[in-house]
């Protein structure tokens, strides 16, 4: 059994008397040990996805359909006690920035020891105390770390601090949305192999939220794309960017610079722009932008299919099916 399985989750957000139709019926199981990168552009419905996991979305404004299984146990069912602790001790996020994740009138220290004692009511300070300084030294930080305010700390040791705070109650599944996007290259690399380091120490699952394929290519096992909130393409990282069957992981794939590249091939870019998501096109969504749509990809939805293991493509053009 998968460690989380959505099953046919739709999120629609309620703006102005319009409906936003952010995810739409997407299905995706994160097996126990797994890396996996979900990759897109901006506005594909990433973050969306995952707030609607954690149940993080605004009441009101945005319905949520389908189910979020989490050991077999629904997250969009949970109560709300029930669902309070789930967050830490079974799930944990670790955002983009991480100064809105951090107190900033509070030291790290008594900031991470309240939410251990919030959690570990029985527990005293010292052993909170003794089991934050470990925390942060896991991250690579120093323990005097548990003394300083988060204006006092990089840009990278604030992010370790979040890393730390996630990993404290060594949670089954960790969900990463751009979490190293605003560091700089070094600095980036050194957490990502960090996090590698300890997930095979602590047994984690990971779920990798970015629009870096470089991130996903090096630290990831498996990759799902999502476009204009539909599941696209799901597969191993060697069998998806090495040979994409859709043609907007191919878009991607061609608009990222190489390294290895010989300079010949120049960079291109996916032309147009995301749908407007209050009103979706009839068939495939990536139909207006994609170079090879034929009628059939405007006027019918593909289906997903399963091309043999975990690979997946919902496209009319794959498995020899024109």
């Amino acid at each position: 059994m998968a460690l989380l399985s959505i099953k046919d989750m739709s999120v629609t957000y309620h703006s102005g008397g319009k409906d936003v139709h952010a995810i739409n019926h997407v299905s995706l199981n994160v097996e126990k040990g797994e890396s996996l990168g979900i990759v897109g552009e901006s506005g594909s419905g990433k973050t969306t996805l995952i707030m609607a996991i954690l149940r993080l979305l605004p009441p009101g404004r945005a319905s949520v359909t389908g189910e979020a299984l989490l050991d077999g146990r629904d997250l969009l069912q949970m109560s709300t006690q029930e669902l309070s602790t789930v967050r830490w001790e079974e799930m944990a996020i670790v955002f983009q920035k991480a100064m809105n994740a951090l107190s900033p009138v509070h030291r790290i220290g008594k900031f991470l020891s309240d939410i251990y004692l919030r959690h570990r009511s029985g527990a005293s300070r010292a052993e909170a105390k003794k089991v934050v300084i470990e925390m942060l030294e896991m991250v690579n930080l120093p323990p005097r770390v548990f003394n300083l305010y988060p204006h006092e700390l990089s840009g990278g040791m604030m992010q370790r601090v979040s890393i730390a705070m996630s990993l404290m109650f060594n949670p089954k599944l960790l969900i990463m949305d751009e979490a190293t996007t605003a560091l700089d290259v070094v600095t980036q690399n050194q957490i990502l192999e960090e996090i590698i380091q300890l997930e095979k120490q602590m047994g984690i699952t990971r779920v990798m939220i970015t629009h870096d394929i470089s991130v996903v290519a090096g630290t990831c096992r498996n990759v799902a794309v999502l476009y204009a909130g539909s599941l696209l393409e799901v597969g191993a990282v060697e069998d998806v960017l090495v040979a994409p069957l859709h043609p907007y992981t191919q878009g991607l794939i061609d608009s990222f610079p190489s390294f290895d590249a010989d300079g010949k091939k120049p960079l291109t870019s996916i032309g147009g722009s995301l749908p407007n998501l209050t009103n979706l096109p009839q068939g495939c969504v990536f139909a207006p932008r994609c170079k090879r749509a034929c009628e059939r990809c405007r006027s019918q939805i593909p289906e997903m299919k399963s091309l043999g293991g975990r690979r997946l493509v919902a496209c009319h053009f794959a498995g020899g099916d024109e």
